[in-house]
């Protein structure tokens, strides 16, 4: 499978009564492929956070260089600082690379297995042991298919309800994957799968975790282009260019804007179909143009949009934010369709002054739009999305 991208997402819970996690979760992006690492420093607080935060960076940094697993872990014994009392330097860590050409290298040390779904299916791997500096590295080297779904997670999550609701063993890796598997037969979102596990956790633990409790979620997906269309064109004849350009890009057709609808159902000769939606008056209702996926009102709609969008690249998401990104407005299902349908996004901008607010008091001129546009592209980056503006 080549052009291989990865929707990845993770949350974490402290462990009960700690200001910082133990845990560590970097995602890193090298030119050739998508690399997740989670570390879990020994013991909790701040100690555990200055382990986990050095592994880490020093295996995001190391690998990110092109380095060998074995020297990344040699370069961690040396540069941990060793506990006094157990007289051991001591951080565990999973690592996950998926290049673009499908190869897949999992590395393990002294964390819980991942939890490893293909085809609906629980996936045991055959992975080799390697002594590296006296650890043993569990090691597996394959390669990806669409929807793969891998799950990296801190021991904190496999103890979840020891010694209360679930006696004394806790929640179990077999549970926990069993879980998983039922967990992907609702979503195939990373970002839903990870609220989806991390919830468990903390029910299990009745909101009192007893461990730093992480999971990083991982899934394989195709490239997916998503192309929006705003404002219009600052000379009228570049209309038909926009739209022709527009119009021949491959992926999914967004137009965002009453002046830039009109301008597409004009070019393509199709009519315009206002929905009117009673249960959403904060957002502006939706419009219908065949062969557009998805027709929304300008800059309002792009404000609400670009607050979903900031959440998320925040890590602020929960079942809540979850609710609101599955509203049937258009802010709702723009945000939607960039967080979860979206790998690379184009932007077609046209730089007009819009006639329909040019005498208001809104006076939401180009400058508005374009503050939007900016924000749209910085966001969608930080979000790991590929992005490409054309002017007009």
């Amino acid at each position: 499978m080549a052009g291989v991208s990865i929707d990845v997402a993770w949350k974490s819970l402290n462990k009960y009564e700690e200001e910082l996690c133990g845990d560590k979760v970097e995602i890193l992006k090298t030119e050739d492929s998508d690399i997740l690492i989670l570390a879990d420093g020994m013991g909790s607080g701040v100690k555990a956070n200055i382990l986990a935060t050095l592994t880490s960076r020093i295996l995001g940094t190391m690998l990110h260089e092109g380095a060998q697993i074995e020297s990344c872990v040699e370069t961690i014994a040396k540069t941990l600082p060793v506990c006094k009392v157990r007289k051991v330097a001591y951080a565990t860590f999973s690592i996950l690379q998926i290049f673009h050409n499908g190869n897949a290298y999992l590395a393990e040390f002294d964390n819980p297995s991942c939890v490893f779904i293909r085809d609906g299916k629980i996936v045991k791997y055959p992975y080799e042991i390697r002594e590296i500096g006296g650890k043993k590295i569990h090691e597996y080297r394959f390669a990806v298919k669409k929807n793969d779904c891998f799950v990296l997670m801190s021991d904190g999550v496999i103890y979840a309800g020891a010694g209360s609701i679930l006696n004394l063993q806790g929640w179990t890796w077999d549970a926990m994957a069993e879980y998983t598997l039922k967990c992907t037969k609702k979503t195939l979102s990373a970002s839903r799968l990870a609220v989806m596990l991390s919830q468990a956790c903390e029910e299990l633990y009745e909101e009192k975790p007893g461990d730093d409790t992480t999971v990083a979620v991982a899934r394989v997906i195709e490239r997916r282009v998503v192309n929006i269309f705003t404002g219009p064109p600052q000379n009228k004849a570049d209309d038909e260019r926009l739209m022709h350009d527009f119009m021949h890009s491959e992926g999914k057709k967004v137009v965002a804007g009453g002046t830039s609808a009109n301008i597409a159902a004009r070019v393509l000769g199709r009519e315009i179909t206002t929905k009117v939606d009673s249960r959403n008056p904060d957002v502006p209702p939706m419009a219908v143009i065949e062969g557009i996926d998805l027709v929304t009102e300008g800059v309002l709609t792009l404000g609400k949009s670009l607050k979903l969008l900031k959440k998320y690249a925040r890590d602020e998401f929960d079942e809540e934010f979850f609710d609101e990104l599955d509203a049937d407005n258009g802010a709702s299902r723009l945000a939607k369709l960039l967080i979860e349908e979206c790998t690379e996004l184009n932007l077609f901008v046209g730089t007009a002054i819009n006639e329909a607010h040019k005498e208001s008091e809104l006076n939401f001129d180009l400058s508005m739009r374009q503050n939007l546009v900016d924000q749209l592209i910085r966001t969608a980056e930080e979000l790991g999305k590929h992005v490409k503006v054309k002017y007009y």
